[in-house]
């Protein structure tokens, strides 16, 4: 008896979080479902409704499959599979109905590009579950997958008139390339990442990386720092724009002591940076002889010092609660800037702030967190994380084949983006930064392929490669539109 009640209780658990997951979905759909019913202006069928439900089903599918990696439970991979297929085929529709209304393929903005983006993510997490049974890969997509379309929820995404520019299918064949190859980056990045668990990195190393990844979010934030408040653009809610004090200089508020708050954070996030190198510092001194070790393809033959276990365990202590800070500091940064009134230095009088203002910011803040739940999943289920991988020879290989893929896509991206630009301004390559950044981001995965094909470079260093890319690409898409504008600075806003 004792033993047929020990087996129905990881089913009697199993049926615990998909009965939450369901009736949290559930919930959010007969809402919606309500207030289209009470709008009466927007067909159930609609664009903004079906982005929704995608975003409900993501959101469902990456809690499954996060459940999955904690408890090993098979059946929550299957009903993620299916909540990740159901927001896809919502995503389509979405799409399809953006399509029929602009009448052209959604590839304008930076709206639309996201649209595509997350799609063809949702259909590769499908291709690399099914396809390599990399059953756990969506614990890292679909996160992804989430952030994205609550990023597209704030940006601007009217349907415009093209600027004439952008009249040309070479803008459908160009962004359709950018889209694939991109998506197709991180489904490597995420095999990349998993590799390195199956490849028994330590996981003190997770946590550094994780860890620095935070604090560069919220260092990256306060450049907007103004007198201990947080500078941020205002915004026109009637005509859903940035503000502007004259043509091309946005207007800038600041929200008073908000500023103060996220150096605080700032400061929890680099506590577990700095317990770490103070555990480690044995071990640094051995990193020249071991990169040289690593570049030439030799051994390294001496020792290596053991890390100082108890400063380790103080810096994941500091993990949990820096990642708790940064939950109170976003809803803090929610409740403060939506619908807020602020003043600004460049001009007289109260100005609205609005999360639309600042959509990078909060997908930075929301990738942040997801980042550091991820660690703290890798951190408490590393053993059984292992057994849920495949071998880290399959990881490697799926990997290449990964990025076999994006390569030709993102030659061929910067190819018909040259003969546009050609057509469009008289010239190939115009050190434009997006242009710059897409270069680099080519060069970066020509040299993993250069490297692995002439010197047979695989594991560890081909992974990190991978890693490297894709953090390349997120800045070529996002940071290069935010923080650098130029020719291509019409993709943002329309």
């Amino acid at each position: 008896m004792s033993r047929a009640r020990a087996e129905q209780q990881p089913v009697a658990e199993g049926m615990g979080l998909l009965v939450m997951v369901g009736l949290a979905m559930a919930f959010l759909l007969i809402w919606a479902m309500l207030n289209v019913a009470k709008a009466h202006t927007v067909p159930l069928y609609g664009e903004s409704n079906m982005l929704f439900v995608a975003l409900i089903f993501y959101a469902g599918a990456a809690a499954l499959y996060m459940g999955f990696g904690v408890t090993g439970i098979e059946r929550y991979v299957l009903f993620a599979s299916i909540a990740t297929a159901i927001g896809f085929l919502a995503n389509t529709a979405a799409a399809a109905h953006r399509w029929y209304i602009a009448g052209r393929p959604p590839f304008s903005n930076l709206y639309e590009m996201l649209l595509s983006f997350v799609w063809t993510v949702a259909l590769l997490t499908l291709v690399a579950e099914k396809g390599y049974k990399v059953k756990i890969i969506g614990s890292i997509t679909m996160p992804l997958a989430v952030v994205s379309v609550i990023l597209m929820q704030l940006l601007p995404s009217d349907v415009r008139p093209l600027v004439p520019a952008l009249q040309s299918t070479w803008l459908h064949v160009h962004v359709t390339l950018a889209m694939l190859s991109y998506a197709a980056c991180a489904v490597s990045f995420a095999l990349a990442m998993m590799f390195l668990i199956q490849d028994r990195m330590k996981t003190e190393t997770f946590q550094l990386l994780t860890a620095m990844g935070m604090a560069s979010i919220y260092a990256a934030m306060l450049l907007r720092f103004r007198n201990g408040g947080l500078a941020l653009v205002g915004w026109d809610a009637q005509n859903k724009q940035e503000l502007f004090v004259e043509q091309g200089k946005r207007l800038f508020v600041v929200i008073p002591e908000l500023g103060w708050l996220y150096l605080l954070v700032l400061l929890a996030t680099l506590a577990p940076i700095a317990l770490w190198f103070w555990s480690v510092r044995r071990r640094i001194s051995t990193w020249p002889a071991r990169l040289v070790a690593a570049v030439t393809d030799k051994t390294w033959k001496g020792e290596l010092p053991e890390a100082n276990e108890e400063f380790l365990a103080y810096a994941n202590q500091a993990m949990v609660i820096s990642i708790t800070l940064q939950v109170l500091a976003l809803a803090v940064f929610i409740l403060r800037v939506n619908g807020g009134m602020y003043g600004s230095a460049e001009a007289d009088g109260l100005f609205p702030t609005a999360l639309a203002s600042s959509p990078f910011i909060l997908a930075g803040f929301i990738g942040g967190i997801f980042a550091g739940l991820l660690y703290l999943l890798l951190l408490w289920r590393r053993e059984g994380l292992q057994q849920l991988l495949p071998t880290s020879e399959a990881l490697d290989r799926v990997t290449y084949k990964t990025i076999g893929v994006a390569f030709p896509l993102l030659t061929l991206m910067i190819a018909t983006g040259a003969y546009w630009a050609n057509q469009a301004w008289g010239s190939y390559w115009s050190w434009d930064p997006k242009e710059t950044w897409a270069a680099i981001t080519w060069l970066v995965y020509a040299g993993y392929l250069h490297t692995r094909i002439t010197r047979g470079w695989r594991g560890r260093r081909a992974a990190w490669f991978a890693i490297i890319g894709f953090a390349v690409v997120i800045f070529t898409f996002f940071g290069v539109t935010y923080l650098l504008p130029g020719m291509h600075a019409y993709g943002s806003n329309g």
